[in-house]
């Protein structure tokens, strides 16, 4: 037991977590040269194209130091927001954090966020001074920067590279001096930690656990407490590169579980693995709930593939925790789920993975935020709002309340006129300015959650030329003007396409709309009117033309109301097919909704 070292690795986006990761298994021996390769524990397809890491992927390698063998149970996390809650989880199954700042770029509002983090978990901090062989390196100036923030030594910050290798040795040592040991009794009956857990398709679920008190064993009776079930330990073992069976895991050690469970819902990230025969008193004091911060509705293509699509999500639930969903229903698309994410990136990886893991083909709605309504028969008791379609009649609305959230922006003090104008046109207020260094500044804003779900990262990244970073956390509701504009098809509301929109932007949005609409939908044979709508009063309209056919074509000479004649017949047959037209919305078009609110912003 005190030779094992449990530890995770925190970083900002791109300040190299995943690379680091790949020099200590290469330095400790725990990979082959046939199976080096870069991003080694990134092994989703989607992760190596766009190059971050999006689940935390545990592995275990063997050290010997001073003459000793130690077991190290590394955790390589996500940096970016949408996925902060991979990395709470991974925290609470470790001991130690290394903390990787890059020495170019100095600290950003994420390492700060994923510090806050690991300090509220009692974690030991070992502060690791990464790319410090680029040209743009500045580090003595980016090591006064983490004394500042962590209050140690400078001497206690460790210079590293980890492309070059720089440092790797001596980072192994502080993880073994530097971390305590595991804490945990393995003669107490078996109490361990679900963290983690994926979908195998040929031995049903495999679970990721670390044990805290007792002993695991191969063929063991076990309990899961939250789900109160009894399973046969089929396989225990430690994650290697490749698993690796073990005949029992003790006390303070990091390891799967392969139990032979087919239905995705009976395994719960965070619940309390323990000895069916002789149960822990006292079940392990799981994660908090993830809090959707964006909604979205999923349907099928084809409404057959309903059921197909429900276990492909509790599928991918298993393997990411912070992905909740319920049944729901639309008029246009039929059934699907309404999906809560923790960002647009986390929507889009969702998406991504529903098609190439399960090759499901879905319809994505517009995104929006979960907000409160108040009616006047009951002003105290809020409804809550996830989809437009639910906003109470506005006769009978008293009040509408939004999320709020408290945005930390750290830029170049260049760019902090560009940064305010951006926040203040999303609605935001000011809240704090504070000068770390005479460059670089940290900025605090109050804003609305809906107005950073779309394309502010984008445009932040833009106004500052890449150099600002963004970091949010919820702090709350607050009443604000919002009104439903709905989409009217040939006078036919669509609600997958209705948004809640500030006041003050909604007939801007709606005009914007309608016009983008105007463009994605195909032409048919009868005149389709497009409009806006905020209750019964038409804000906007566009008309899409029929296509003709020229029915007089034949006519030469004669008399007019030969062509005439023609002319009413065909528009009979226009206007008949107007009442019993439907119009086929392309997938586009519920996009299009997010870019005329983009292109609206940017004018």
């Amino acid at each position: 037991m005190k030779h094992i070292r449990n530890f995770c690795i925190i970083a900002h986006i791109d300040h190299g977590k995943s690379t680091l990761a790949d020099r200590l298994l290469d330095f400790t021996g725990s990979v082959t040269d046939r199976e080096k390769q870069n991003q080694l524990l990134d092994n989703m397809d989607l992760e190596r194209e766009r190059g971050i890491t999006i689940k935390s992927h545990a592995i275990q390698m063997e050290y010997t130091y001073q003459g000793e063998q130690y077991v190290l149970n590394l955790i390589d996390t996500p940096g970016h927001v949408d996925f902060s809650y991979e990395v709470s989880r991974s925290i609470a199954a470790c001991e130690g954090a290394l903390l990787v700042v890059d020495a170019a770029q100095s600290i950003q509002a994420q390492t700060i966020s994923n510090l806050y983090l690991a300090l509220e978990n009692d974690l030991e901090i070992i502060p690791v001074l990464n790319k410090v062989d680029l040209p743009s390196a500045n580090p003595e100036e980016v090591t006064d920067d983490i004394v500042d923030l962590l209050g140690c030594k400078a001497s206690d910050v460790i210079p590293a590279s980890a492309k070059t290798g720089l440092g790797i040795e001596e980072i192994l040592s502080a993880i073994i001096e530097r971390i305590p040991a595991p804490k945990g009794d393995p003669a107490q009956p078996l109490q361990a930690l679900i963290f983690d857990s994926v979908y195998n398709p040929f031995r049903g679920v495999e679970t990721y656990f670390r044990v805290i008190n007792g002993t695991i064993k191969k063929g063991q009776k076990i309990k899961f407490v939250n789900t109160n079930k009894d399973y046969y330990a089929d396989e225990v073992g430690t994650l290697k590169l490749t698993q690796v069976p073990k005949a029992s895991i003790s006390a303070g050690d990091v390891g799967y579980l392969i139990t032979g469970i087919k239905e995705a819902k009976e395994v719960k990230v965070g619940d309390t693995i323990t000895d069916a025969a002789n149960p822990t008193k006292e079940p392990i004091t799981g994660f908090e709930d993830v809090k959707p911060m964006v909604f979205a509705g999923i349907y099928p293509v084809d409404t057959e593939d309903y059921e197909d699509l429900r276990s492909s999500m509790e599928k991918l639930q298993l393997n990411d925790a912070s992905l909740v969903f319920s049944p729901e229903s639309s008029a246009a698309l039929g059934f699907g789920f309404r999906c809560g994410f923790l960002g647009m990136l986390h929507m889009e990886i969702i998406q991504e993975r529903l098609e190439r893991e399960f090759e499901m083909t879905v319809i994505t709605t517009v995104p929006n935020v979960s907000y409160h309504a108040f009616t006047r028969k009951d002003p105290e008791k809020p409804l809550i709002v996830n989809n437009p379609t639910d906003l109470p009649d506005p006769s009978t609305l008293d009040h509408v309340e939004e999320p709020y959230i408290k945005a930390t922006i750290i830029t170049k003090s260049d760019f902090v006129g560009n940064i305010m104008s951006l926040c203040i046109d999303k609605r935001g207020l000011i809240t704090n300015q504070t000068y770390l260094t005479t460059d670089r500044v940290e900025l605090s804003f109050d804003m609305p959650l809906a107005e950073i779900v779309f394309d502010f990262y984008d445009r932040l990244k833009t106004v500052s030329k890449g150099y600002a970073s963004f970091d949010y956390a919820p702090i709350g509701m607050r009443t604000s003007k919002l009104v439903r504009v709905d989409i009217l098809l040939n006078s036919q509301p669509v609600d997958a396409l209705s948004a809640l929109i500030h006041f003050d932007n909604a007939e801007n949005i709606g005009r914007r709309m309608c016009e983008k609409l105007r463009e994605l939908i195909p032409r048919q044979q009868f005149d389709i009117p497009i409009q806006a709508a905020i209750g019964a009063k038409i804000i906007s309209r566009e008309t899409i033309k029929a296509l003709r056919k020229d029915v007089t074509a034949k006519c030469y000479g004669g008399d007019i109301s030969r062509k005439r004649k023609l002319l009413e017949k065909q528009k009979a047959g226009k206007k008949r097919m107007k009442q019993f037209g439907s119009v086929e919305i392309p997938q586009e078009a519920f996009l299009a909704v997010l870019q005329s609110s983009d292109s609206s912003s940017k004018k």
